[in-house]
């Protein structure tokens, strides 16, 4: 079977290019088709060894170091891939990988991890960054870009949710079922380690503002409890203008660091509304409990009551009241552990293959 893989771009890498480096693990002698690649990540270990096939955005001025300014011709750039010759093309999306037009006899499965976040989730947030001369038109721009994605979507054969919350969001929106088969979190690497655990608290993840770093703050403020903060983002100056000193930003770090911090951490706070969340299965896969808001993904990933807490408004008092909760539980490292294996990359191979298999026969 002939097969080519799909990967939106991979520039700043995260848990979407985790699933596109496993994929090409699976398929090892299949190219991956992306707009484009930064160049700090041209000797990256996830890319080694894939055959990159980028489109005429990778020929353009800044693109090696920037990808939002190219945003108006991706839609464009996606579909003048040619999969003549293939027999399965598997797309990895986020964004507009979905979008691809393969030939009438080529079967394209598309393993979503979200809904297109720019036009549906997060148009404000992009709009009020543009000058306001520009404003009307990035508005007219969401809505054609909204249009698009829906009528790309109907070119799909098969869609993969990672979650149940993003099969939900593809069938309210696409009206198009999906399986679902979480994705891969490499819990080898995240293993329980051999220290005691701290009276800090933890929270991981890109400075952006869904993430709701400021609820997690806010919350520790208010009990008085340290936090250290992992990761770098556009609102972390605003953030640190609300923190006072037991709130630490350790910045962006190497997973070595990370696992380190989950080892000594209270618990890991998670605040966002997310697809999946790829750092709470982290953070249970080393023993470390997790105080998560409850929607999303991680009503597939927490056991209220058993692998964490979760709480259910995206409030500094909710978020505190959780936090007073958990005092009273005593979680078990090997559940935690235990838990965590279901989604693991070898977990992910095995099922993603039963389900291409499947489709084929």
């Amino acid at each position: 079977m002939r097969v080519a893989l799909v990967h939106e771009y991979f520039c700043n890498l995260g848990g979407a290019d985790t699933v596109a480096r496993v994929l090409h693990e699976i398929f090892p002698d299949a190219p991956v088709y992306t707009l484009q690649v930064y160049e700090r990540n041209r000797r990256h270990d996830w890319l080694r060894g894939m055959e990159l096939r980028t489109s005429f955005i990778q020929r353009l001025p800044f693109a090696g170091r920037t990808h939002q300014i190219f945003l108006p011709l991706m839609p464009y750039a996606i579909e003048q891939f040619d999969f003549s010759g293939y027999d399965l093309v598997l797309s990895s999306s986020s964004f507009i990988a979905k979008g691809i037009i393969p030939p009438p006899n080529v079967f394209h499965l598309s393993y979503t991890h979200t809904r297109q976040r720019v036009a549906w989730d997060l148009e404000s947030e992009y709009v009020n960054a543009i000058p306001h001369p520009l404003k009307i038109f990035a508005r007219a721009y969401m809505r054609r870009l909204r249009q698009w994605d829906v009528g790309a979507a109907q070119r799909v054969d098969q869609f993969i949710a990672n979650s149940n919350f993003v099969a939900h969001r593809l069938k309210q929106l696409y009206r198009r079922d999906a399986s679902v088969i979480p994705p891969p979190v490499d819990t080898e690497t995240f293993t329980p380690l051999a220290v005691s655990r701290g009276e800090y608290y933890l929270a991981v993840g890109r400075l952006v503002k869904y993430k709701r770093f400021d609820v997690a703050i806010e919350a520790c403020k208010k009990l008085g409890y340290p936090l250290r903060i992992i990761g770098d983002g556009p609102e972390r100056a605003a953030l640190e203008k609300i923190s006072d000193a037991p709130i630490q930003f350790l910045g962006a770090q190497p997973h070595a660091v990370i696992r380190e911090q989950l080892a000594g951490a209270r618990a890991l706070l998670f605040p966002a509304l997310e697809d999946f969340g790829i750092v709470v299965v982290e953070a249970q896969a080393m023993g470390c409990p997790v105080i998560a808001y409850g929607a999303g993904g991680v009503l597939d990933t927490v056991c209220d009551g058993e692998t964490g807490i979760l709480f259910h408004a995206q409030t500094a008092e909710s978020l505190s009241d959780a936090m007073q909760r958990a005092e009273n539980f005593k979680f078990d490292a090997n559940h935690l552990r235990a838990n965590a294996l279901r989604f693991s990359a070898a977990n992910f191979k095995t099922h993603l293959l039963q389900e291409i298999d499947s489709l084929i026969r």
